[in-house]
């Protein structure tokens, strides 16, 4: 016989063996794995990356946020701004997971936010009645209740600092005189920014809300919208792309 007739004969031999044992495994209620492929993390666009660096010159230094994966909606960006508040009014969408800081000419500044159940406790106008750099954070007898092991330990406070729940700045949020305990704050959980979480009020990016609290003064008016109210429909996600230039 030829090496050409044997090499053929070897292949028909392989095919039935390798179809024998797929019939096999089938009757037997099993079906052979195959090589799972490595899921790719999103390679951000570098205008957010560097908008999202590290801040080293804080006084506790800032490092980069990994925003790999991120939704690039909730990347700080200019967006056209439908409603008629007046321009450096702050309106927080809960709904949209946004908060816009309102800008001339029909657009405005828009961040990504995570919303705590406090953030959807309360709607109304309000206005930025305190801000602190690197704030002392208490939890509420609520969330001490809800998780004890968490937040027990910190019922007499915690010092600002990089394991601070509020992150590196907070706006407080005051009804006249009254503190509405309505927080917008940092975070140390980026994960969350775009989602719905168990605690706190408004959470932004570390870096976006140094940034924020650099734009705005104490007495700035604050418009909080129901959660079923929204600024701009809800939409489908976005491929990733260069941001509109967030200005100075």
């Amino acid at each position: 016989m030829s090496v050409q007739l044997i090499d053929q004969s070897r292949r028909r031999c392989c095919t039935s063996q390798a179809t024998a044992t797929a019939v096999l495994l089938l009757a037997g209620g099993c079906v052979a794995v195959e090589p799972q492929a490595r899921s790719v993390r999103p390679v951000p666009n570098a205008a957010f990356t560097a908008m999202y660096g590290a801040q080293p010159n804080e006084r506790f230094s800032l490092p980069a946020t990994d925003v790999a994966g991120v939704d690039p909606r909730y990347f700080r960006q200019e967006v056209a701004y439908p409603r008629n508040d007046p321009p450096g009014t702050l309106v927080v969408d809960p709904g949209n997971k946004f908060l816009y800081l309102v800008r001339e000419n029909g657009r405005a500044l828009r961040y990504g936010v995570g919303v705590g159940k406090a953030g959807l406790a309360w709607s109304g106008r309000a206005r930025v009645g305190r801000k602190a750099e690197w704030p002392r954070w208490t939890p509420t007898p609520d969330m001490i209740a809800r998780e004890p092991e968490r937040n027990g330990p910190w019922r007499n406070g915690m010092a600002g600092g990089p394991g601070n729940p509020l992150g590196p700045r907070a706006l407080y949020l005051f009804d006249g005189g009254r503190d509405t305990l309505y927080r917008i704050h940092g975070t140390t959980e980026p994960g969350t920014i775009g989602t719905d979480v168990s605690s706190g009020c408004i959470r932004m990016f570390n870096q976006d809300i140094v940034d924020l609290y650099g734009r705005v003064p104490v007495d700035t008016q604050v418009v909080v919208l129901d959660a079923s109210d929204n600024v701009e429909p809800p939409v489908a996600p976005v491929a990733q792309s260069a941001p509109h230039q967030a200005g100075g």
